[in-house]
């Protein structure tokens, strides 16, 4: 039996993910581990919920992008929920931004139906494409 880590929510095929305030070395590894388990159940579509995540360093970055690379292998599709504008700055600057679809809210990721859309935040001037 699978045990999750952080509250998920399944509606068929689709899982929302709730990750924690901040994604740092300390717990890194077991946000990816989360975001894998899930890709590896079955979810077609992965929504991870970052509104409440305040900070993320270079390793919750490198977490994300491990996940990302599986969801394609897998022919599953990663979104990414981010509300903080620190968060999204080291998404950026890791690159995450031109792999993973980022949306300004969770609603935002939910309501996306096509394959690959893209949503992102341009911070320097307050932009969506």
């Amino acid at each position: 039996m699978f045990r999750d880590i952080y509250p998920v929510q399944w509606a068929g095929e689709r899982v929302i993910v709730t990750l924690p305030e901040h994604i740092d070395v300390s717990n890194a590894d077991q946000v990816r581990e989360e975001l894998l388990t899930l890709i590896n159940r079955g979810a077609v579509t992965l929504i991870a919920d970052m509104t409440a995540t305040l900070s993320c360093d270079r390793a919750g970055a490198d977490a994300v992008a491990r996940a990302q690379r599986r969801a394609v292998v897998s022919g599953s599709q990663l979104r990414l929920a981010v509300t903080a504008e620190i968060v999204s700055r080291v998404l950026s600057i890791e690159g995450l931004d031109r792999l993973v679809s980022i949306y300004p809210s969770l609603e935002a990721a939910i309501a996306r139906t096509a394959p690959g859309a893209r949503v992102v935040d341009d911070l320097r001037c307050g932009r969506q494409w």
